[in-house]
């Protein structure tokens, strides 16, 4: 199993020189990729409540934000060997066409170490920045991956849609990775989840117990096989938010939260049910709050994982 770290894009620490020091440091210690987090805006009176904390509130560190993209490329930049992954881009955000171009320079500048993690996005004030639509975005994101297809698979590319429109054009160069970098979806519905199964590479998970993940991977590898797909090309990789405590905790714990010999386990746990990666994200933690906790942080998961 794979591991990744992610880099301090948001945040505090997010510079150009901690971006460098952080992937640095993780090639260096052997892991395999490094990712990016998308966070456009941190609203005073936010509409949509975030998930991840009990009152709604979203966490301090979206406050400061360095675009994924100009991150992962400062990173490759500054390494040799490590994979480049998002985790993840908010497809409704974006055009497809300038995404695939965006994302083609990359893979082909770090000579094919990308890695595209997608999503839907959740935030009604992002999507009224940018014009979005919450109501259209899942036909939206369909038509997305398929014009990122056709733009990375054909030449000439062409696509005609009800969302989008690409005449048939020479679009070069194409990706280094053959027949393109892989994309891996964040998913919770049963929709979502069917689009990692028809036309996704991957599943990015975050947030859920492996039993839930077990269960739900079960079936995206069912609806890919009925897809006519072969479910064992199809890859999970998941999204560890870290929170480490000194002691382990007894009552509502989130995975990837509490002792080291907790996280751990859950480590372990997500080789058991298939995953092929697992990527550790410390930016919520106290460590979270300087480069050298980033770094404290990327070498004591690696000696957690031998």
């Amino acid at each position: 199993m794979r591991l990744g770290f992610n880099i301090p894009n948001l945040g505090p620490v997010a510079s150009a020189e901690n971006v460098a020091k952080v992937a640095q440091r993780a090639e260096a210690l052997g892991y395999d990729t490094v990712w990016v987090t998308e966070r456009l805006l941190w609203p005073i009176n936010p509409q949509t409540p975030y998930a991840g904390s009990s009152d709604g509130s979203l966490p301090e560190a979206y406050k400061i934000q360095l675009d994924p993209l100009g991150a992962l490329t400062y990173a490759a930049a500054h390494t040799r060997r490590i994979g480049l992954g998002t985790s993840v881009l908010d497809m409704p955000y974006y055009n497809p066409v300038m995404l695939a171009r965006n994302l083609t320079t990359l893979d082909v500048f770090s000579g094919g170490r990308l890695r595209v993690g997608l999503g839907q996005g959740w935030s009604q004030d992002e999507f009224d920045a940018t014009g979005a639509s919450m109501k259209t975005r899942a036909g939206r994101a369909d038509e997305f991956l398929q014009v990122l297809h056709a733009i990375w698979k054909t030449d000439p590319a062409e696509f005609n849609g009800k969302h989008f429109r690409l005449p048939k054009s020479i679009i070069q160069p194409k990706p280094v990775q053959k027949p393109h970098p892989p994309i891996y979806l964040a998913a919770f519905s049963s929709p979502a989840l069917k689009r990692i199964a028809t036309l996704g590479d991957g599943w990015n998970p975050v947030a859920i117990p492996a039993d839930g993940m077990k269960q739900m991977w079960e079936g995206v590898k069912a609806m890919a096989k009925e897809a006519g797909r072969d479910p064992n090309e199809l890859e999970m990789v998941v999204r560890a938010n870290l929170g480490i405590t000194s002691e382990p905790i007894t009552l509502n714990r989130f995975i990837f939260t509490g002792s080291l010999d907790q996280i751990r386990g859950d480590i372990q746990a997500c080789r058991e049910i298939g995953a092929s990666e697992v990527h550790f994200d410390t930016q919520f933690s106290p460590e979270g709050g300087s480069v050298d906790g980033y770094l404290n942080v990327a070498e004591k998961m690696r000696e957690l994982t031998g």
